[in-house]
């Protein structure tokens, strides 16, 4: 039956989310309309289609144990010339964030993986660009900044035309998370690990 590509994430808020999906698309980024505004928890990760019921399980197990948490974004970052990224950086939160990806990932549970490089939170901005647009990125968002709460992550999975679709949301403590995706109305529930 083949796999699915699956991912996990925070989603930037509005209007902070969509005006940074249309900042990266100003930048020239050709994937920014098909990825949401978000911090990931889990990068594209191919999985059996079988395993979703557990995925699932896992995953709101996992929001229960949590609790909203401050989040704020000031300025930019990049990890060129590692790899071709600039971001906003996260500056409140990034612990609760490390701490969440790591249980997503956790070997007792459905989305086990390794890593390509070590876990920093972000939200990309501009990603495998010219370099005169990633530096236009870099210099042009330097003093954005936007502050929330947050309250749920989200399960995502990649169609085959690119884009990424939310299957589900998981609010931390099993309330209702506040967090739209990019463009469309709330429709499920959000959740949030505890740090």
């Amino acid at each position: 039956m083949g796999t699915v590509t699956l991912g996990v994430s925070i989603a930037v808020p509005e209007p902070y989310g969509s005006l940074l999906q249309e900042r990266r698309a100003g930048f020239g980024d050709p994937a920014a309309y098909g990825i949401p505004t978000h911090v990931t928890l889990l990068p594209p990760t191919e999985a059996d289609p079988a395993l979703l019921p557990a995925i699932e399980a896992h995953l709101t197990e996992l929001a229960m144990t949590g609790r909203p948490f401050p989040m704020r974004l000031c300025g930019t970052g990049t990890f060129r010339p590692i790899s071709p990224v600039v971001f906003i950086q996260i500056v409140e939160g990034a612990a609760a964030c490390s701490w969440l990806q790591k249980r997503v990932r956790d070997a007792s549970g459905p989305l086990t993986r390794e890593l390509q490089f070590s876990y920093h939170p972000h939200v990309t901005v501009a990603h495998g660009i010219a370099e005169e647009a990633m530096d236009r990125a870099y210099e042009e968002l330097a003093d954005f900044e936007a502050a929330w709460t947050c309250a749920s992550f989200a399960l995502y999975e990649q169609g085959a035309d690119g884009v990424w679709r939310k299957l589900h949301e998981y609010a931390f403590g099993g309330g209702i998370g506040a967090v739209p995706a990019q463009g469309s109305p709330v429709d499920e529930p959000a959740a949030a690990p505890r740090t």
